[in-house]
């Protein structure tokens, strides 16, 4: 009888043991659900951005030239006045102050969109059907895989696994092609 006394003990320390061995691991899970999550949610504005840069263009097919971008917008541009621009110029305004996150802000901070959002048009094939490749990245929270694109290249820090990418392929049709040698007319 007397060896017995403790075991007792014993078993409600083991039983601790586990229930915090179980507890710590809940919170791992929760603290990489979340990071998954954040993840998402700027995968998802990337794509709003992106779609909306590639319908500016092809609403504006005849000035689509106008759209490619000699530097990435957005973050590296900053907020900016879009007052007085028109055409193309209003739409890489608009666009590159979407990517800084003009369309949200917290006590007169902006704060939407992604973490370093940075937008880039790239012209692929500059005659008709002409081509452009529409990319919007930002900084991802771990490291995955380095996009392909140039568009945010070495401006993530050394690592580029951290770079995030979603790029969409854009292309203006030829609508009227020249009868006699029914080559596209440019518009």
């Amino acid at each position: 009888m007397r060896a017995a006394q403790g075991n007792t003990l014993i078993e409600i320390l083991v039983a601790i043991v586990i229930v915090v061995v179980g507890l710590l691991g809940l919170a791992g899970l929760q603290s990489r659900a979340t990071l998954a999550e954040m993840e998402a949610y700027q995968r998802a504005q990337a794509l709003v951005l992106l779609q909306d840069m590639a319908d500016r263009i092809a609403s504006n097919r005849k000035n689509s030239m106008q759209y490619v971008t000699s530097a990435a917008q957005g973050t590296d541009i900053g907020y900016q006045d879009c007052l007085g621009l028109f055409g193309a110029d209003l739409d890489k305004c608009e666009w590159s102050n979407e990517l800084v996150g003009a369309g949200e802000s917290a006590s007169g901070t902006k704060v939407g969109a992604m973490v370093g959002a940075r937008g880039c048009v790239i012209n692929t094939v500059a005659t008709m059907p002409r081509q452009f490749t529409v990319a919007v990245v930002w900084q991802g929270l771990n490291p995955t895989v380095a996009p392909g694109t140039p568009c945010g290249l070495g401006q993530y820090g050394p690592d580029e696994r951290v770079r995030r990418a979603v790029t969409l392929n854009v292309t203006i049709g030829c609508l009227q092609n020249d009868p006699i040698t029914l080559t596209c007319v440019t518009p």
